[in-house]
């Protein structure tokens, strides 16, 4: 794995955000950096994206930012020119995964079978996402795959939470999980930036728990 991967996966929980109004970017990065989880993938599911990721990145420089949801070679270019460090997709594309890496840019493509999985490997990928992980299997599901293909990791997301989440990151073959239980659309349009603090401290010190 490169350097970006592996603080991905020291930090292991990846906050993912739907941000409705860049203004919120940076009051939320500051929460999250405050929590101990400086990191987030802003995904492209509203028009904010694009402001929300150039804010964070220019204010908050601590951050590694993301962008998610990521769908076309034109979000790539959005995301790259705010200055997104990672890519991350729902679905296993290989137009916009061959265009990302043609930029020189780390994307981690959305994967639910072995195919697209193995398809992702045969472009030198060694990590994918996993979504939406508990709709499709799960834990179980993570480490069955893990059998016949020792080399890869997983970014599982989707139905991710409090409750199952020192579980995946128990797994090794996790290299950190996504989830939005801490960034909810409620507690951002709220500004509640103590509470999402607060969630973060709570994942944070689970994840310690386990030794990780």
């Amino acid at each position: 794995m490169n350097d970006l991967l592996n603080k991905i996966h020291d930090i292991g929980i990846v906050p993912v955000v739907a941000i409705e109004s860049a203004s919120d970017a940076v009051p939320l990065a500051n929460a999250l950096v405050k929590g101990g989880l400086p990191i987030a993938e802003i995904t492209f599911r509203t028009d904010a994206a694009a402001d929300a990721i150039k804010a964070i990145t220019s204010e908050v420089p601590q951050m590694i930012v993301g962008a998610g949801t990521v769908l076309t070679n034109e979000q790539i270019d959005k995301a790259v020119a705010a200055g997104a460090s990672f890519i991350v997709s729902p679905g296993f594309n290989p137009k916009t995964l061959e265009y990302a890496l043609s930029l020189g840019v780390c994307m981690i493509p959305g994967t639910a079978t072995p195919g697209e999985m193995e398809q992702a490997m045969s472009y030198g990928l060694d990590v994918v996402k996993f979504f939406p992980a508990e709709l499709n299997g799960g834990l179980a599901m993570l480490k069955a795959l893990a059998g016949p293909y020792r080399n890869l990791k997983w970014m599982p997301t989707g139905g991710i939470n409090a409750g199952n989440i020192t579980d995946y990151l128990s797994f090794d073959k996790v290299l950190a999980c996504g989830g939005t239980w801490m960034v909810s659309k409620d507690l951002i349009a709220g500004k509640k930036w103590d509470e999402i603090t607060a969630l973060c401290v709570e994942v944070v010190n689970k994840k310690r728990t386990i030794g990780r």
